[in-house]
């Protein structure tokens, strides 16, 4: 065997160990991984269960079959279904609200550098600014019902959409807008037809950032000042000292952000099935 021979084979085999590791459990078919998704989620289970029971008080970290028992009285009751309404449909507002509010904001100050140029220190300003710090103040400002809760969502969605959107117009090719304009376009076509298709992927990352945190200040808000709702039944169960209560709480939290943040991806593959994504 010649000298070139055999670095080749050595080079084929030391090649050999990064193509597995392209494939095997990462190139795992969608119900494949679902499943060791499932096997992970019930470890975690079974170590929780075990560690509440031999190993720390239960008092401090509950355990799942006291927090199954106590899903279970809500749900049978039929109490859970009210306070996760109420932080579902405040969810949505803010989100709704601060997404639309950013995307405008992003895409007018990406396409008008003076305005850009002009309210940039504000804007940064204001966005350094702790957010739950508002809370009181959006409270005060519209009270003690939904319309707070929905107010400091949006807050905290509005900023994350803002700066995606702004990014994402900015990066915009000019050679295609100067392409669309000298086939005569207007400015709204090219708005509509070069700017938004293009900037979408990046408005979708900030979207898909930003929804947890449309729950995480309807939560707040809840904690602070509410009858209803998710956070309230985590701040009840706190001051009462009821551990599972809380995680029975903090458990739909999880499930609601996951469940959310599912129909996003769904909704941007949808809209993204145009584009070709080179690898």
């Amino acid at each position: 065997m010649s000298e070139q021979t055999a670095l080749e084979n050595v080079k084929v085999r030391a090649g050999a160990p990064d193509a597995d590791q392209g494939g095997g459990l990462a190139a795992a078919s969608t119900p494949v991984m679902a499943a060791y998704q499932i096997v992970f989620g019930i470890v975690l289970l079974v170590i929780w269960q075990a560690a509440s029971t031999w190993l720390i008080d239960p008092f401090f970290i509950s355990s799942p079959t006291a927090v199954l028992e106590r899903l279970w009285e809500w749900t049978s009751d039929g109490s859970i279904f009210l306070h996760i309404w109420a932080t579902l449909y405040a969810t949505f507002l803010g989100f709704v609200i601060g997404s639309v509010v950013g995307v405008i904001g992003g895409i007018w100050l990406g396409v008008s550098p003076f305005f850009s140029r002009l309210l940039n220190p504000y804007i940064w300003a204001f966005n350094a600014l702790p957010k739950v710090a508002l809370a009181p103040l959006l409270i005060l400002w519209f009270g003690l019902g939904i319309e707070s809760k929905v107010a400091l969502g949006a807050v905290l969605v509005v900023f994350l959409v803002f700066v995606n959107t702004f990014s994402g117009v900015r990066e915009v090719d000019q050679d295609l807008i100067d392409g669309v304009r000298l086939m005569k376009a207007r400015r709204s076509q090219i708005l509509m037809k070069v700017i938004l298709p293009s900037a979408m992927s990046w408005i979708f990352v900030g979207l898909k950032s930003a929804l947890p945190f449309a729950l995480i200040g309807v939560i707040i808000g809840e904690m602070i000042a509410s009858n209803r709702g998710l956070g309230y039944l985590v701040q009840r169960a706190g001051s009462e000292f009821d551990t599972a209560g809380a995680f029975a709480a903090l458990t739909i939290i999880a499930v609601i952000a996951a469940i959310l943040n599912e129909l996003v991806q769904t909704a941007q593959s949808r809209l993204e099935r145009w584009k070709v994504v080179s690898r």
